[in-house]
């Protein structure tokens, strides 16, 4: 038993020179914001320290077998700590886990031989002195490392949007440009601000997504209809719109020749029109609709998103367009919770990362009972867009288009209207381009979408792109 004792004072020994080699201060020195100025501290370790509570049963199994995922999830998420600062808290596990052990095997070493080494008593006193010290590193270390490993995030779930790139990724403008799939600049005196070209792919796209979302609608039961750009006043105003306030949104032809013409800034407008005076009969409720048009917007509030497509005066849209009855009171929020989950999985089909948000009060629009904002992430923005809404417009709509339907008993009712876009082209290009980058400054294509573009990657063209030879040449600083 005595040789017990006496690998049990050469373990001690071992220990206290390499603790003493590689101090807890400086030895595994906190290099993170979090210590720069002021010591870690922990008021839940303080409060286990205390004996008020348990110690945190952490689970640094995981983080010791999977570093390199904690690192990313660690870089994904706010906060000070960084992927560096996990290893130093898989070190400090270790060695805490490694300390423990020993110190449990010299405590079983004295506990076995306890009885036989009398002979050793001054060696067993050494090794109680000795071990003392270990239990105060070990408490040390302890403290040192749950006030660091506290403050490790939890992992987080596969559908969270994440920044998936090892480079910095680009805008949609620089993107479209680099591919010259998008111009934007030198078009004051072609069609003025807030306008653009799709070139090549970039206009194989736009086609590609409205194809794509008729198609996609068509195959659930809507009926597709083409409908007129200019409508009356009339129409406007019955759908909640105001064309003559000031600064209204909606586009006016010059009232000396066209009388009372304005330009739509939404296909539901004119879907609108179409049912306006007319009733629907029982039997064929709800209809489902969906055109694709183009849509203009005056956009009076210039100062914001004066570049790119987010925020054009014109573009096309798909829009889904409902007309259902109001006999239970809940057919027009269940055919909004239909559109909801179709615009859910166009984006979902897209590959998109977004969200769905139920707008407070301040946020609805004269016709809407409730309204829906569908927003995508752009990494390029480094933020979440709106591309997408959807409305439940109740009788508000039909009240003021006399928009009806006809019951059963012959009597006519005034029928709910629910409108939603099922696919905002520009904006959707924006999300597309933005989440779909590459690294070489491709574009990989939506698999959805390749059939309809006829490509699976988006490249730079071949082609020389056009010069520019006009007057507005930038200066040149020539030295004399």
């Amino acid at each position: 038993m005595a040789s017990s004792v006496r690998a049990a004072t050469r373990l001690c020994s071992f220990y206290l020179f390499t603790s003493s080699r590689h101090n807890v201060s400086s030895g595994f020195s906190w290099s993170c914001r979090l210590c720069s100025s002021r010591p870690i501290r922990s008021s839940l370790y303080e409060h286990v320290l205390e004996g008020y509570s348990h110690k945190p049963k952490l689970d640094m199994q995981r983080v010791c077998e999977e570093t390199d995922a904690v690192k990313r999830e660690v870089e994904n998420r706010k906060g000070d700590l960084r992927a560096a600062d996990v290893g130093l808290i898989v070190r400090h596990s270790i060695t805490c886990r490694s300390l423990k052990q020993y110190c449990c095997v010299i405590r079983t070493s004295i506990s076995q031989s306890g009885r036989n080494y009398r002979s050793a008593r001054e060696e067993g006193r050494a090794i109680r002195e000795k071990l003392g010290q270990l239990y105060v590193q070990e408490g040390e270390l302890e403290k040192e490392h749950y006030c660091r490993a506290l403050r490790l995030p939890n992992r987080s779930h596969p559908s969270v949007v994440r920044d998936q790139f090892d480079f910095k990724p680009k805008g949609h403008l620089e993107i479209g440009e680099s591919l010259d799939i998008i111009r934007q600049r030198r078009l004051a005196h072609v069609s003025g601000h807030r306008s653009y070209y799709l070139r090549g792919a970039g206009a194989g796209l736009q086609f590609a997504l409205q194809n794509y979302t008729m198609d996609f609608l068509q195959k659930r039961g809507f009926i597709p209809m083409v409908v007129p750009d200019m409508l009356k006043s009339v129409v406007f105003e019955g759908c909640g719109m105001q064309p003559n306030a000031h600064k209204s949104q909606v586009y006016s032809l010059d009232p000396s020749r066209f009388p009372d013409l304005n330009l739509a800034g939404t296909g539901e407008v004119g879907v609108a029109g179409y049912f306006m005076d007319h009733a629907v009969n029982f039997k064929d409720l709800p209809v489902r609709t969906v055109c694709s048009s183009t849509c203009y917007r005056a956009e009076t509030d210039t100062g914001r998103e004066a570049w790119g497509l987010y925020r054009v005066h014109h573009f096309n849209k798909v829009e889904m367009f409902g007309v259902t009855s109001n006999e239970t009171g809940e057919e027009s929020s269940q055919l909004l919770d239909e559109f909801v989950m179709l615009q859910k999985e166009i984006f979902s089909s897209l590959k998109l990362h977004y969200r769905v948000l139920d707008m407070p009060t301040q946020e609805l629009g004269p016709p809407a009972f409730r309204k829906y904002d569908i927003e995508a992430w752009m990494p390029g923005r480094g933020s979440f867009g709106e591309i997408s809404s959807a409305s439940n417009c109740t009788d508000y709509q039909s009240r003021r288009l006399n928009i009806l339907y006809e019951g059963n008993d012959g009597n006519l009712k005034y029928a709910h209207t629910v409108n939603a876009t099922a696919c905002a082209v520009p904006r959707t290009v924006i999300a597309i381009l933005e989440t779909h980058q590459t690294k070489e400054g491709t574009i990989l294509v939506p698999e959805v979408l390749r059939h309809y573009l006829g490509s699976e990657v988006i490249e730079k063209p071949k082609y020389t792109p056009i010069k520019y030879i006009g007057p507005n040449q930038p200066k040149r600083h020539t030295s004399k």
